[in-house]
């Protein structure tokens, strides 16, 4: 099964303020928006993020599994869910992704804790 066959199966549907991640809490998955807008807050900083954008996969990549972020539709989101199991699959069969994927959360964590 592809990465776009696994995604397609578990579209989400998100209202304006709706919580889609809490900081602290296990990462159960990743979020890929499709339409809309989000913001994610960490460490006193906010960072909207849209169409094409992925929110989630720090928790699935760092030892701790712990979500680093608050993200919260900033309007009506639309997006594709991946689950931790699918995406571990996904990071076992397809390297190419699994460094993409490992490369994005550095930078994001690396910006969440301000040393980019």
């Amino acid at each position: 099964m592809s990465i776009l066959d696994l995604l397609r199966r578990s579209p989400l549907f998100a209202r304006f303020e709706q919580v889609l991640i809490e900081p602290r809490t296990p990462g159960a998955g990743l979020f890929v928006i499709c339409d809309g807008s989000v913001v994610a807050e960490a460490h006193g900083k906010q960072r909207e993020l849209g169409r094409g954008d992925v929110v989630g996969e720090i928790s699935l990549l760092e030892e701790d599994g712990l979500r680093r972020a608050r993200v919260v539709a900033k309007t009506p989101v639309t997006c594709l869910a991946l689950g931790r199991t699918d995406f571990e699959r996904l990071l076992s069969a397809e390297p190419e992704f699994a460094e993409a994927m490992r490369q994005l959360a550095r930078e994001q964590l690396a910006e969440l804790e301000g040393s980019s």
